[in-house]
């Protein structure tokens, strides 16, 4: 088996859970999961399962969906419904208000990480920093929220929104910084990742489902490398060139396509109807040749 499989994580475990018990599942030593998502939120959770492990780099950039649930007037020190209430606040938000502030956060914004997160300073993981009374300052990030939205407003104190934000996105951070914008407190008191790129939680897979399956009927659920490679274009180079490719020499991109691709640029590389791997665009002389990034088979 070798490929991804769009999985859905249940709340209650750690990415590192699932993928546990997807080894045991399969009997797969080589699974790995694209982008953490956080023991208290359930949702899309894609793994990469044998020699797709070796393409995850190109893969964890993908842009993430989500619908949350933002509570206001409470803030906790996890920023979302496990963590300590610290602050709390009487305040009343109007729906006016709360819809102006949702739209001063689309776009490009900068977040401070939560302290409680696998972020690590000096080897040490933030989350267990946390846990024995340490806060350290965090270096603000720039991420990207593409759309925000409000679902639903209930009472102006319990919002359930939809985001699709760029990678490396907190929504508790997100909810946390909104309450402040509002002149109260929010935390987030629900999660669910959607979509992950391509990957849609209409198309994903409960552990359950698969533990019911056998191995054969599993393998029908995993993605092909070169299907979730889909953001790359795909170049299929003369078969004379498979065994060069292969064994990782470089080529020169074919002369139809000077003009096409600029210096770096990732392909799909096929020959000899065959799927090799990941190549690359590198500039030699001023003129572009192809070198495989990642051989595949």
């Amino acid at each position: 088996m070798n490929g991804v499989i769009n999985l859905f994580k249940p709340k209650g475990l750690t990415s590192h859970d699932v993928v546990n018990i997807m080894r045991r599942i399969t009997g797969i030593k080589k699974i790995g999961h694209i982008g953490t998502l956080d023991p208290n939120a359930a949702g899309v959770l894609p793994l990469c399962i044998g020699k797709a492990t070796r393409i995850s780099e190109y893969l964890i950039d993908m842009d993430k969906e989500y619908i949350g649930e933002l509570t206001l007037g409470l803030a906790t020190d996890t920023l979302d419904v496990d963590g300590k209430v610290i602050n709390h606040s009487s305040k009343t938000v109007n729906e006016e208000d709360i819809y102006y502030i949702f739209d001063k956060f689309r776009g490009k914004i900068l977040q401070e990480p939560p302290m409680y997160s696998a972020l690590k300073h000096q080897g040490k993981k933030l989350y267990e920093l946390a846990r024995e009374g340490k806060f350290i300052k965090r270096a603000y990030r720039e991420i990207y929220i593409y759309d925000i939205k409000i679902l639903k407003n209930i009472n102006n104190r319990k919002i359930i929104f939809y985001t699709k934000c760029s990678r490396g996105t907190y929504i508790r951070t997100l909810c946390d910084d909104i309450g402040k914008a509002l002149g109260t407190y929010g935390y987030m008191s629900y999660l669910m990742r959607i979509g992950v790129g391509d990957f849609k939680i209409s198309d994903s897979y409960s552990i359950d489902y698969i533990k019911s399956l056998d191995k054969s009927s599993i393998g029908t659920l995993i993605l092909p490398m070169d299907k979730v490679l889909n953001h790359m274009d795909k170049l299929t180079v003369d078969d004379k060139y498979f065994n060069k490719l292969k064994n990782g020499v470089q080529i020169p991109l074919p002369i139809n396509l000077i003009n096409s691709y600029e210096r770096d640029t990732l392909l799909r590389i096929y020959s000899n109807n065959i799927f090799i791997g990941i190549g690359r665009t590198i500039e030699k002389n001023n003129v572009l040749y192809i070198k495989m990034d990642k051989v595949l088979i």
